[in-house]
């Protein structure tokens, strides 16, 4: 058997500047385990210059109000994967439906948790806080969800002071089947939820492909159209106070937030 003779390594002569990763700023996002959508999503719309890194949480289909409330338990643990030692600028927790059922509060409070003193958003806050800026008062809502967990949603909007006008659901339990809904079908969806006397509508969900037709949706509706992941990004780039042009994914990135 010949021995491999020994090799010493030689320090790389180069002369060069260190290319920053993310120079613009860190997006830590938490997603669930079976979301097949959420993190495509924002990528799409997150621009070139922040980095959006991920983890999950565990979690099971089918999607129902008891694992929404079971999932939650698993934010500490997940929240201190995110780039440990080094942290973000903003985390996102990416499930409107798991806001709705834990509140916005705790999910903040778990997450802080596992990553103290970082600003956080979601889906829900994000949204509350683009309708207020645009202001819309009375929403039409379209969600994939079952009717109970679609019916959560509507109940939080109801409580943070919004009319809801209509709301249609997909009575989806999978996020796999949410996330095979046809764009298209979104947004006909869209379309069929909204009532004249709706300020904006609200697309709900981050598993489902929707950030892609807001803006051919705010075109034929001649309204805002807001989604979960739309919003969760333009809350979050507001947060780090970021101040470049975000184009192709509705008139929301036009908006500084509304001040409360």
């Amino acid at each position: 058997m010949s021995v491999a003779p020994a090799v010493t390594p030689e320090p790389v002569d180069l002369s060069y500047l260190p290319d920053p990763v993310a120079p613009a700023g860190r997006i830590g996002l938490i997603t669930l385990a079976t979301d097949f959508n959420g993190e495509d999503d924002l990528r799409r719309i997150i621009p070139h210059d922040v980095g959006l890194f991920t983890t999950r949480i565990e979690n099971a289909n089918p999607i129902t109000v008891d694992t929404l409330r079971s999932m939650a338990d698993d934010l500490p643990r997940a929240a201190r994967t995110l780039l440990p030692g080094y942290g973000v600028d903003v985390a996102i927790f990416g499930c409107t439906s798991g806001t709705a059922v834990n509140g916005s509060d705790r999910i903040e409070a778990l997450i802080n948790m596992g990553m103290p003193g970082t600003a956080v958003t979601n889906p829900l806050l994000a949204a509350d806080v683009a309708l207020r800026t645009i202001g819309a008062q009375k929403i039409a809502v379209v969600a994939p969800y079952v009717l109970d967990v679609t019916r959560s949603v509507a109940e939080q909007l109801i409580v943070r002071g919004f009319d809801v006008t209509r709301l249609l659901g997909f009575g989806l339990e999978n996020d796999i089947d949410m996330t095979a809904i046809p764009p298209d079908a979104l947004l006909a969806a869209a379309l069929q939820a909204n009532s004249p006397d709706a300020d904006a509508v609200f697309i709900s969900c981050t598993a489902i492909r929707s950030a892609e037709i807001a803006e051919r949706a705010e075109k034929l509706l001649g309204k805002p159209v807001i989604t979960s992941n739309q919003a969760m990004i333009w809350h979050a780039l507001n947060l780090m106070k970021y101040d470049k042009p975000v184009t192709g994914f509705g008139t929301l990135f036009d908006h500084a937030p509304h001040k409360s």
